[in-house]
């Protein structure tokens, strides 16, 4: 009887302690990506104003991709340590010259499968202009980057192909 007893009190805190574990992993903030721009770039775009995401995400948009992020690109696989960083520029239009403005934001994806086990593994984030701790979606940021990347789920949650 003592042993059933004892059984069931450990069974029961073992089970609140990974409860609280699943439920602090959501809220682990995503670092900025330091020294982000000297990783491989992957791709360039450019969004312009006839895009109705134009006054939030319009201008240059660059990709880049730390080694293990680029091999996850080159092989579908993405592991745990990949980060994808997407640098949004604003342009500026000099009679049809474009050239790059101020930075809008920094969109980051960082894939850890223990941390962010129910968003396919990633974490994502995004930091304000060149702040490196603004971050514009502060609550619940990976869900709901999340519910548009979910849809990726055949290219392990990524948008972005790679271009050799």
């Amino acid at each position: 009887m003592k042993k059933a007893w004892v059984v069931s009190i450990i069974s029961i805190c073992i089970f609140v302690l990974f409860s609280f574990i699943q439920k602090s992993s959501k809220n682990i903030p995503v670092p900025y990506p330091e020294g982000y721009r000297s990783w491989t770039h992957v791709k360039s775009s450019f969004l312009g104003p006839q895009n109705p995401l134009y006054k939030f995400r319009g201008g240059f948009i660059h990709i880049y991709a730390n080694q293990k992020a680029l091999n996850g690109l080159q092989t579908g696989n993405f592991t745990d340590g990949s980060i994808l960083v997407f640098d949004v520029i604003k342009e500026i239009n000099n009679n049809g010259d474009l050239s790059e403005g101020e930075r809008r934001l920094v969109d980051v994806m960082v894939k850890d499968s223990i941390s962010y086990n129910d968003t396919g593994g990633w974490g994502f984030e995004e930091f304000n202009g060149d702040s490196k701790t603004d971050r514009v979606i502060l609550q619940n940021s990976t869900e709901k980057c999340f519910n548009c990347h979910s849809r990726q789920k055949q290219t392990g949650y990524v948008f972005s192909k790679y271009r050799p």
